[in-house]
């Protein structure tokens, strides 16, 4: 089956809910990619930043594997250990509470939005609210969805659940303005990811902490692209001020298997209780024994220090370039800001073309997310790649 006849049964029996680049790959191995054709690609978007210790890491492969043979799924109702083992090393390297576990990003920050609802609910109010940045992205269900300004002003999806405002990104006065004695919590990313990549600033995350200490209210950080070393730290509010109730991953988490966590506080780990919630597929052995080999490559501050390292040589080599304007995140977290007038679709296209990967998470930004693993000469080619491409542009 070719690339035709793919293309011919999405038109046919998929969704329109993706737009698809015109290539089928086949095969992956550490930031490398193949397509059907055996053409060679490197990956800088790492599946979405879920791929960071690269395709079909072996420890990865071999644990799912070895956990696949024995056992694959048994129920909530039950224990297994790779469950409460990943609870525990999620729980000690984080916030010392408790852990949930979900199937994806979204569910994880379902799972806050519950627990931040019911602890407003504990302490008297009738009508809590949750507090997002315009620009911040949550999840498509609908709760995570009503957190996500952007896609929640979609009246074709609506109504949307109450209780949710958004102030403009990165504003600590407006911040401090909303959040009042209605507020549960104040659900942010620490690195906007899907907007294009914006970190917040200190000055505004001590007002959430601050704010969210004077209302009772929740601190819940959205660590789902920007968590599990992408920034340098195994966690991103690691290289900050502060320190949330409530913190939320996935992505990396399963290094290519599908799985979300939702961690606490000792104190806010207390707040759902049997019925509250529930999942028939988290937790399962396959997807946590994956989660814990993940975490025995990225939990290592040998690698956490390379990332930094290679973050910075990344960052100054593509401010070199002609064309571009500024490079914001932080780590193997980056968002390349072109040139007025630089079209990044365009630019990402060729780039495809050419045999690298990146993503144009809006107009003029190129999004990079390589494996965390990926090798120093790879980071220079991709240099050299976008270099060219951008050369290019300017010549047409």
């Amino acid at each position: 089956m070719n690339l035709t006849d793919l293309q011919a049964l999405e038109e046919r029996y998929l969704m329109r809910t993706y737009k698809r680049a015109p290539v089928e790959f086949v095969r992956g191995e550490g930031a490398l990619l193949w397509d059907a054709e055996g053409k060679e690609y490197l990956d800088f978007l790492g599946g979405i930043s879920v791929c960071s210790v690269g395709h079909c890491n072996p420890t990865v492969v071999e644990a799912v594997r070895e956990q696949a043979s024995r056992l694959m799924h048994t129920s909530n109702l039950f224990y297994t250990e790779p469950m409460v083992r990943l609870a525990e090393r999620l729980s000690e390297s984080s916030l010392g509470g408790r852990v949930f576990f979900a199937n994806s990003g979204t569910e994880a920050n379902e799972c806050a939005i519950k627990i931040a609802r019911k602890h407003a609910h504990r302490g008297g109010i009738e009508a809590p609210e949750i507090v997002s940045f315009d620009g911040d992205f949550h999840g498509r269900t609908y709760g995570a969805l009503a957190a996500t300004p952007k896609l929640a002003a979609d009246s074709d999806l609506g109504p949307m659940l109450p209780g949710f405002r958004s102030v403009p990104f990165d504003d600590a006065a407006a911040l401090r303005e909303v959040v009042g004695e209605n507020t549960a919590a104040v659900l942010i990313e620490p690195i906007q990811g899907e907007s294009g990549i914006y970190p917040l600033g200190d000055e505004t995350l001590l007002a959430a902490r601050e704010a969210c200490d004077e209302a009772g209210a929740l601190l819940i950080l959205d660590e789902i692209q920007a968590g599990m070393g992408r920034t340098g730290s195994l966690w991103a509010y690691q290289q900050t001020p502060v320190r949330p109730d409530v913190l939320t991953s996935a992505k990396t988490l399963g290094g290519g298997m599908p799985i979300g966590a939702c961690l606490t506080t000792p104190e806010i780990g207390e707040v759902l209780e049997p019925g509250d919630h529930g999942s028939t597929f988290a937790g399962g052995p396959v997807a946590c024994a994956a989660a814990l080999a993940v975490l025995e490559i990225v939990d290592d501050p040998a690698l956490l220090r390379r990332v930094r390292e290679l973050g910075a040589v990344l960052r100054d080599g593509l401010l070199a370039l002609d064309g571009v304007r500024e490079v914001r995140g932080r780590g193997l977290m980056l968002g390349v800001g072109l040139e007025a007038g630089i079209d990044a679709a365009a630019v990402g296209a060729e780039l495809l073309e050419n045999g690298l990967i990146v993503n144009v998470p809006e107009p003029g930004t190129l999004r990079l997310l390589p494996p965390l693993t990926v090798e120093s000469d790879q980071v220079e080619r991709a240099l050299g790649a976008i270099g060219s491409a951008l050369l290019s542009y300017a010549a047409t």
